[in-house]
């Protein structure tokens, strides 16, 4: 009995066939374009996820140069030098907020001794600008890496639905309902649930993470611009 069984399943397997180029050539229209689309989305997403890891990779290093150098150069009243520090770390998110501070304070206030309140203010409104062009800059792409972790699964049940809908019309056409007659609906279902949650599962993670990653930015910019500000306000005392 086992060994007709064993026979049995060597010739469906023979007749189906279970590997990449079998399953693929089996699909119909329908799944092999459920499948390009996820390929395509997984494609999209690893992109995103290189991009913003160097990126905020880069952030965080020149920011941690940054920060000691422009506190020297603050804390010995170098204005001029502060500015031209700031401009050499392009990458860094503090020093995008720092400089359009630095920047409007010697526009508005000449970086002489008589500060106004005006001065402060605008300043102010400067590193507001600045903390929110950044963080958007930061945040450039992560809405499309969680569209993609929250609709791949969706895209990957319409696949399954259809597979299970060929496994159907496979028992009607053979009028049959043994293994042969649904196999290769059935294959075509649990692959793209499959590819689904292979695609999903790695762009919900990395947007959890590079969402954390921002939220941390946006901490610091947020320091180094109240900080910023307390040194306007105590070179004016």
């Amino acid at each position: 009995m086992l060994s007709q069984f064993t026979t049995a399943a060597f010739l469906l397997q023979q007749e189906i066939g279970f590997d990449t180029i079998s399953m693929w050539n089996q699909m119909g229209f329908a799944a092999k374009s459920v499948v390009i689309i996820m390929f395509l989305m997984s494609a999209w997403s690893i992109g995103v996820m290189i991009d913003r890891g160097l990126a905020y990779f880069a952030a965080k290093k020149q920011s941690r140069e940054f920060a000691p150098a422009i506190a020297g150069a603050l804390r010995k009243g170098k204005l001029d030098d502060a500015v031209k520090l700031a401009e050499n770390f392009k990458k860094s998110h503090l020093a995008k907020v720092v400089s359009a501070g630095l920047a409007e304070f010697k526009s508005a206030g000449q970086g002489g001794s008589q500060i106004t309140g005006l001065t402060i203010d605008a300043s102010k409104r400067a590193l507001e600008r600045a903390q929110a062009i950044t963080h958007a800059e930061l945040n450039r792409g992560l809405s499309g890496l969680a569209t993609i972790g929250s609709t791949a699964p969706f895209v990957g049940l319409f696949g399954t639905v259809v597979g299970i809908i060929n496994a159907f019309q496979g028992i009607s056409q053979e009028r049959s309902t043994g293994l042969g007659a649904v196999a290769g609906g059935i294959s075509e279902a649990l692959v793209a649930t499959a590819i689904g949650l292979f695609v999903a599962l790695p762009a919900v993670w990395m947007f959890n993470y590079f969402n954390s990653k921002v939220e941390g930015f946006d901490v610091e910019m947020e320091n180094a611009s109240s900080e910023l500000i307390d040194y306007f306000l105590k070179r004016n005392a």
